[in-house]
């Protein structure tokens, strides 16, 4: 995003509605995405604004994307430099949307386009701030992708409290008050109605379609490798979210059980030599009570250091 993306910008009064698409070497897709986006944003009634970030494609992605916006000035064109990944390309789209509500979807149409309006409506009927798309009849393989989906779901539920039944599906409904308030890095993308309920959003969830995708493969799908790295991504949301400005709880709690457990084995232990005589230097717990103490004053620190970073940033 830095790199000073180029920008195909659409003219003229604010749309009520902006439909984010983060796509790479999606270029046989394009054609048909533009016309059924147009067809289903039409039949709503509303001004609008389709959004798509070329995440760097190398397939002429950018040139097939220029030529709809030239025959249509409502599809706006964002293009990196090269390939960044789906969560700065979803950043983008937000700073740029200029809707009241911001839709997100993929550019493949596994997210089928006529889904929009049931978002949007049940935005508007259940008073929302955000409304997940919750996928029916998926089609992506079993162990693969299906099964990973569901224990992400559950994990996050566990962690975060945001218990969705479907939270990697892409097509969301925002208010843009939302989108614009939370910043995100990483992978982040995938977990924005977590990291939007720190701010007492309220969430609702709605059945939408799941197509076989049109052409090729999935560029941004969630597979065996990428599951770790997502785990990880929600791990360091759940400590952001309920440490991140009071890393001593975390840190120093553990310290001071590590440190008291230290402490407690070391008096054990000295009784047992000062009163029954017997040897201690050979003893493994010697060493766990020692390696439990430096662990506790090392976490104490951690937790300081933590305290001094959180305050000099605020």
């Amino acid at each position: 995003i830095r790199e000073a993306p180029v920008r195909l910008q659409a003219e003229g009064a604010s749309p009520a509605i902006s439909v984010v698409i983060p796509l790479y070497n999606e270029v046989e897709t394009i054609p048909m995405l533009a016309e059924r986006l147009t067809t289903a944003l039409d039949r709503l009634g509303r001004a609008w604004e389709v959004i798509v970030v070329d995440d760097g494609s190398t397939d002429g992605s950018f040139e097939a994307l220029a030529r709809v916006h030239a025959a249509d000035p409502r599809f706006v064109v964002i293009q990196f430099r090269r390939n960044f990944g789906q969560t700065p390309a979803f950043m983008a789209g937000f700073d740029a949307a200029r809707g009241r509500i911001v839709v997100t979807m993929d550019a493949d149409l596994q997210n089928d386009p006529d889904d929009i309006q049931a978002v949007v409506d049940e935005m508007e009927r259940g008073g929302y701030d955000i409304v997940s798309g919750w996928r029916q009849d998926r089609k992506e393989p079993l162990l693969l992708r299906r099964i990973p989906s569901k224990l992400g779901n559950w994990v996050m539920g566990v962690l975060t409290g945001v218990r969705l039944k479907d939270t990697g599906c892409s097509l969301k409904a925002y208010r843009s008050e939302v989108v614009k308030n939370v910043k995100l890095y990483g992978n982040l993308h995938r977990f924005i109605p977590a990291a939007a309920s720190w701010y007492g959003v309220s969430i609702g969830q709605v059945p939408v379609r799941d197509n076989p995708r049109a052409f090729g493969t999935s560029k941004y799908g969630l597979g065996i490798k990428r599951a770790p790295r997502v785990l990880l991504d929600l791990l360091t949301l759940y400590f952001l979210r309920n440490f991140g400005t009071r890393p001593i709880h975390i840190f120093g709690g553990i310290g001071i059980v590590s440190g008291a457990l230290g402490v407690v084995l070391g008096l054990y232990l000295s009784a047992v030599k000062l009163f029954y005589g017997q040897n201690i230097g050979e003893r493994p717990l010697l060493l766990l009570a020692v390696l439990l103490v430096i662990l506790g004053v090392n976490f104490l620190s951690m937790g300081f250091l933590g305290e001094l970073v959180v305050r000099s940033y605020h």
